[in-house]
């Protein structure tokens, strides 16, 4: 078995050396314009921005930080250039029916411009009409009209009363109508008289009234007749006057538009409209032109609202396709609202109130959302949907949709939409929607998926350097000189795990830099930014979040928790854990303990039966049943119950990172060799006992060495890794110097037998050629245990058997 090497200080950190870019500060870099490490999300981004088809809209998956909102940014910055700008959207009343208000397309600006004419258009309509029906050629017009209709109702009168008279009938003209009053001899017959005069005499006064009345009846029908037909001959000539007014100003805005049919025909209903509704512009009656109109209810009062223009959507100042990002994606911000407004204690609502969200200002070109905020806010998701399925837009009343209102609202036509929907978020629940909604399948066929490392490379690193000189650009930092882009790139590294990568999770990285740039202030001596200055950056980040992890070494340095650092101990050893509290994460030893004893219960695991273990570590206990069965229960049964835990834990473990040193501390426990409590042991085995790799290898490591620390460093202390981890090595400044100076130890081990060796100074031991291993090695030592547990349950079961039989024959 080849023996287990001591890693060196400079396997344990690798350090950066920058002297071949040839350069002392940032201000000798240019800005960085690379996707660093971004090769394929970019790819993925171009490509789904090609597809023109139905559902290609994109999503970008990936961890906070990684650049996704700065990528899609540039690329979409660039690619709008290329496209045509959008058209204008419009919306006006419409004639037929008010409720739901026609939508206009027309080229960029021209929606606008529209709305002006309109407006101007509006504005001269009530300047001219007045003006033209106060003009004297008008008023005579009318007053022939009216002169006219009063001498033929004066002539048709006249002739009633000659009839009246030659029948003895008096004609009286009352404001309640015309009343008949028979005479004789001239005289009016009063109701005395009347009953007083005989049956005869009063059948004929009766019948000449009746011929009468009925000739009164007639002449009122005629009269009525003749009244109509002149209120609508003076209404024909105020229609031939209002449009002599409104033939010239209409007709050249309608010249103006003439290629755009659907505003010729909006003009069209809108020339028809104003000569019905010519009172509208006229000054109430009785008041002259000009003079304060008297209070009328607000319904009542002309707004000339249906005259207006609502440039719904305005694209005269986008150059090329519109890019929006929306930060704050609610239903309105989204999609659009229809706002009203309090008249007179009531909520009222227009055309011209409806208010274009970002769904339809991105419309031709891209849109821009983070995936968490769409399920953030109620009906937004589903909206989205609906509308990228239907390629249209409608602007609905969310009140008035889900049934919250009973008013009576409008509604707008719907409006084409052509947008490219890019939505931002994690890996996760792409996964999610991808497997729950068959819908986000559909419409979203374009992943682009955002690394959160990159290979450490000599071009990385001179990009890395560029990166940072961009990033002081922007925000206005002070120059990073090249010891201060070193430690950043280190730092990155650590970020990143692997001393062979950096960390693309620019939005931490940059958070460095800016922190270091404070630092770098207040020492006020300080011309740039130096190593030291990212040094204090990320201790002082770190103090600020480690209150936790202090509290917890204080515990253990004054023996509340328990762990050993020296001596050595039988069934005890040191493993690793990692606690992460969010924004930090350290590692902490935790004793771990083993007896065995004769049975058949196996492994045990303490934490699993008080249910404070998870699936993974459950995992990993039940792989070291398959380990000491293959090694040492080839030839016989395994007899043997053995309690594995962890002392003091009060709260739930997982993973299987500890699997080896519950391996090597049951081996311990059944060899009867102690284990040296000077070393803690992190790593994950399987059933062949080869050591694997785990996560938070530099937190482990120095978790172990602040307890050391505290307790005293005795040159004997280090920390047992698997081999796979030793490229994830980028320990603290401290614990380096340690390890060069041999006050600590890193020993990185591939199989069980080698962490056994160096955790017990005693010998493995393989088996030889007669299949037995080696006499007093540890494994000998082990399956010598083991035969004593078979044999005495075996005798302990036959003396079972033998007494239950002396009892039966008895």
């Amino acid at each position: 078995m080849r023996k287990v090497k001591e890693l060196k200080y400079t396997q344990v950190y690798r350090i950066c050396d920058l002297r071949s870019l040839k350069f002392k500060t940032t201000e000798d870099l240019t800005p960085c314009t690379d996707y660093i490490g971004q090769q394929r999300a970019v790819e993925a981004i171009n490509f789904g921005l090609g597809m023109e088809f139905r559902g290609y809209n994109l999503y970008l998956a990936g961890l906070p930080g990684v650049g996704k909102t700065t990528t899609i940014e540039i690329i979409l910055s660039s690619a709008a250039k290329d496209k045509p700008s959008p058209p204008d959207w419009c919306y006006v009343f419409n004639f037929q029916d008010p409720n739901e208000p026609k939508a206009i397309v027309l080229p960029k600006g021209k929606g606008k411009e529209l709305q002006n004419d309109m407006e101007d258009f509006l504005q001269d309509l009530k300047m001219d009409i007045p003006r033209a029906f106060e003009s004297k050629e008008f008023e005579e017009q009318k007053q022939n009209t009216m002169n006219e209709f009063q001498r033929e109702k004066n002539n048709l009168f006249e002739e009633l009363q000659k009839k009246a008279a030659e029948s003895e009938i008096q004609v009286q003209f009352s404001p309640t109508g015309i009343i008949t009053i028979p005479l004789i001899e001239g005289k009016p017959v009063t109701q005395e008289s009347y009953n007083s005069l005989d049956e005869k005499t009063r059948e004929e006064i009766k019948a000449r009234k009746e011929k009468i009345d009925i000739e009164v009846a007639e002449s009122l029908k005629i009269a009525r007749k003749l009244e109509k037909e002149a209120g609508e001959k003076v209404k024909e000539l105020e229609k031939k006057v209002a449009l002599f007014s409104v033939r010239d100003l209409i007709e050249t805005i309608r010249e103006k538009y003439k290629t755009y049919p659907q505003v010729i025909d909006y003009f069209d209903q809108l020339q028809k409209h104003i000569l019905e509704s010519i009172d509208n512009f006229l000054p109430a009656k009785g008041a002259p032109a000009g003079a304060q109109m008297p209070f009328r209810m607000p319904q009542q009062e002309p707004t000339f609202t249906e005259y207006k223009v609502n440039a719904f959507i305005d694209n005269s100042n986008t150059q090329g396709a519109p890019v929006i990002f929306e930060a704050h994606p609610t239903y309105t911000n989204l999609f659009g609202s229809i706002e009203k407004e309090a008249r007179f204690g009531a909520l009222v609502t227009d055309f011209t109130m409806v208010r274009a969200g970002s769904l339809a200002k991105a419309s031709g070109g891209y849109l821009v959302v983070d995936a968490l905020d769409l399920f953030k806010y109620p009906f937004v998701w589903d909206s989205l949907k609906k509308a990228l399925e239907n390629e249209e837009l409608r602007i609905e009343d969310i009140y008035q949709q889900y049934g919250f209102s009973s008013t009576i609202g409008i509604k707008p036509e719907p409006v084409k939409l052509d947008v490219k929907v890019v939505i931002a978020g994690n890996s996760q629940l792409y996964q999610m929607l991808y497997a729950y909604d068959e819908d986000f399948r559909k419409l979203f066929k374009a992943k682009a998926d955002f690394d959160y490392v990159v290979e450490r490379t000599d071009m990385t690193l001179s990009q890395y350097s560029c990166f940072i000189k961009s990033v002081c650009d922007r925000d206005g930092l002070n120059k990073f000189d090249r010891s201060g882009v070193e430690a950043v790139i280190e730092y990155s590294s650590r970020l990143a795990g692997d001393q062979n990568k950096l960390s693309i999770q620019f939005g931490s990285i940059t958070k460095i830099l800016k922190e270091a740039d404070y630092w770098a202030k207040v020492d006020n001596n300080s011309k740039s930014i130096k190593r030291l200055h990212i040094e204090r950056a990320i201790e002082e980040k770190i103090y600020r979040s480690n209150m936790i992890e202090e509290k917890i070494q204080e515990m253990i340095a004054k023996g509340s928790i328990l762990v050993d650092t020296e001596g050595m101990v039988t069934g005890q050893i040191n493993g690793l854990a990692v606690y992460n509290m969010g924004d930090y994460a350290f590692g902490r030893p935790s004793r771990i303990t083993c007896e065995t004893y004769m049975g058949t219960e196996g492994l045990i695991n303490i934490d699993r039966r008080a249910r404070l273990s998870g699936n993974i570590h459950d995992k990993g206990v039940l792989i070291l049943s398959g380990y000491i069965g293959t090694k040492y229960a080839q030839k016989k049964p395994l007899s043997l119950s053995a309690s594995i835990g962890f002392e003091q834990s009060y709260e739930m473990i997982d993973g299987d990172s500890a699997s080896t040193a519950e391996l090597v501390v049951l081996l311990s426990s059944l060899s009867g060799i102690p284990v040296k409590q000077s070393f803690a042991i992190t790593g994950s085995i399987n059933q062949k006992g080869q050591i694997q790799p785990i996560g938070g290898v530099n937190e482990k490591v120095e978790g172990f060495f602040e307890v050391c620390k505290a307790k005293g460093l005795t040159g004997e202390q280090g920390v047992i890794i698997p081999y796979q981890n030793v490229k994830n090595l980028m320990l603290k400044k401290e614990v380096v110097q340690a390890v060069k100076d041999k006050k600590f130890h890193v020993y990185p081990v591939e199989s069980v037998d080698q962490a056994i060796e160096l955790l017990t100074g005693k010998e493995a031991g393989g088996r030889g050629s007669t299949g037995k291993f080696k006499t007093g090695t540890v494994n000998y030592l082990v399956d010598k245990k083991l035969k004593e547990f078979a044999e005495d349950y075996r005798k302990f079961g036959r003396q079972n058997i033998n007494s239950k039989k002396r009892n039966s024959s008895d």
